[in-house]
């Protein structure tokens, strides 16, 4: 399925207001609800839509540091990535691991308390992964901007 204008408008709008109504979703974009229902079904039904969710204030929930840590492991048999892997996914500090190219094989984006909070999780958890060489933190001063809605 290729998208059109009105799908991307639709993908655009609930990106960004998850929680819209059809009736006002079908207003934005210029179309009848019943029409929009079903645009919005076949988005859902061919992947384009995967998901539905609550952004949450990490602030709030005092988790207002980020850190962004480099991994490199020790080698690259796929047995390694693989055990690196199914185990990384169980840390539910880890926000996002994304196998690199480049210097590291990896990089994690971890969400903590302040720096004791995260001495306590890289001893208990991310020092611990299988296959681990080496690991460098970087600690993010303050977020410029952030977003999940990819553009259409």
């Amino acid at each position: 399925m290729t998208l059109d204008a009105t799908d991307r408008r639709i993908l655009t709008v609930l990106q960004k207001r998850g929680r819209i109504s059809n009736a006002e979703l079908s207003e934005r974009v210029n179309l009848s609800p019943s029409a929009c229902h079903r645009r919005v079904q076949r988005l859902e039904e061919d992947g384009y839509i995967r998901d539905y969710v609550a952004l949450l204030d990490a602030r709030k929930l005092g988790r207002q540091t980020t850190v962004f840590v480099e991994i490199t492991l020790s080698g690259q048999a796929d047995e390694v990535l693989e055990a690196f892997e199914r185990e990384v996914k169980k840390i539910p500090d880890v926000l996002e691991c994304h196998l690199m190219a480049g210097s590291a094989d990896y990089l994690l984006k971890v969400v903590v308390a302040d720096t004791e909070d995260y001495a306590r999780i890289h001893r208990a958890a991310l020092a611990r992964l299988p296959g681990v060489a080496q690991m460098q933190s970087s600690f993010a001063l303050r977020t410029v901007f952030k977003t999940t809605a990819l553009p259409v």
